[in-house]
């Protein structure tokens, strides 16, 4: 699924303040929607759909009955009857300070927006942002006043810094709508996606691969014995993406015997995949398509830096994997009583 934000335009805005019940804070919402003006509308819809770019799909669930699921029938109501989407988008802050039952998560502003003409696979679909902001930033502001410069400051919220949001698209809605969803503070892990929304991740070819990648560049970096050296470490995770980016298919036997090779390797692997899953309270499937647009964006994350006691810092790229035996060397040098590593090179860059 290719999500396309470009042509997109923010058309609602509702606001809301909710507090922590916990703590005997009140939940305020607005009578009215917000108004903006025409030369609003880039700014706010860029601030409302910047966050939603390279996310995990999620999608709406319930144990019993997709229709008992709050979130999705007060979206589906909006997307069917947008002259109710004040009505509903109070509600939706009502049952966000219902779930509030965590006395560490904090208060915040929030933001229920309503977008038009979103493109999925280039077809014009209609999105609800959901966006809360539990810290307030600074800022200054010069204007022009009775003929003279004033500095004012102002407390506001930084859309960069947005603490936790979800959009909602019309679309697969008998699965339970597409959800793009993130958490960057909170208190509760499960508060926002379990509680508040009521989804669960979709275990699509996307999902398949990043949750595999994310699991081999953390077995390299953690799951290999301590004396295997660094740059040992940045070979398996390398190869690891590698072999996702070029093939179609994963087979985690075929992945086995091309990338690990060794018995040890393999076995060690396998531990960590149990110990993975079992932390995960998931299963991971060993045969998917393989979605190349995620394994890239894991090759990102791989590490590859070697930093010595000494203050030196050296940082592998996918170049050095190919000649590592060729240009790097290590050693124990008896006169100094220190570890060496000599690196052999053609010219500086």
């Amino acid at each position: 699924m290719v999500v396309n934000f470009n042509t997109a335009r923010i058309t609602s805005l509702a606001l809301a303040q909710v507090g922590n019940p916990q703590r005997g804070e009140s939940l305020k919402t607005s009578k009215e929607l917000c108004q903006f003006g025409e030369d609003d509308v880039d700014m706010l819809t860029l601030a409302f759909t910047k966050p939603f770019k390279n996310l995990d799909r999620y999608h709406f669930t319930h144990q019993s009955s997709l229709d008992l699921n709050e979130m999705n029938s007060y979206a589906g109501t909006i997307f069917d009857q947008q002259d109710r989407f004040l009505t509903y988008s109070r509600k939706i802050a009502r049952h966000l300070y219902d779930q509030t039952k965590h006395p560490n998560i904090k208060s915040g502003d929030l933001c229920v927006a309503y977008i038009e003409d979103i493109k999925v696979d280039g077809k014009p679909v209609s999105g609800i942002a959901i966006v809360k902001s539990e810290s307030l930033y600074p800022f200054l502001e010069i204007s022009d006043k009775d003929g003279d410069l004033h500095l004012t400051t102002h407390n506001g919220i930084y859309p960069e810094k947005i603490d936790k949001g979800c959009l909602i698209l019309n679309t697969e809605r008998e699965k339970g709508c597409i959800v793009y969803t993130f958490d960057k503070a909170g208190a509760d892990a499960n508060f926002w996606v379990r509680d508040f929304l009521g989804a669960k991740a979709l275990k699509d070819d996307d999902f398949k691969t990043r949750q595999y990648a994310e699991m081999c560049v953390s077995f390299a970096e953690d799951g290999l014995p301590g004396d295997v050296p660094t740059e040992e470490r940045y070979r398996v995770a390398n190869d690891a993406i590698q072999y996702m980016t070029e093939r179609d298919q994963f087979d985690v036997n075929h992945f086995q015997e091309e990338v690990l090779k060794e018995p040890s390797l393999v076995e060690n692997f396998q531990t960590y995949k149990s110990q993975f899953t079992d932390s995960n309270g998931e299963e991971l499937e060993d045969k998917f398509t393989i979605s190349k647009q995620q394994a890239k964006r894991m090759g990102g994350k791989i590490k590859g830096i070697m930093k010595l006691d000494t203050g030196v810092i050296m940082r592998f790229t996918p170049d050095f994997v190919e000649r590592e035996s060729d240009i790097l060397e290590r050693g124990y040098d008896e006169q100094m009583k220190m570890k060496y590593v000599k690196v052999y090179y053609n010219e500086e860059m």
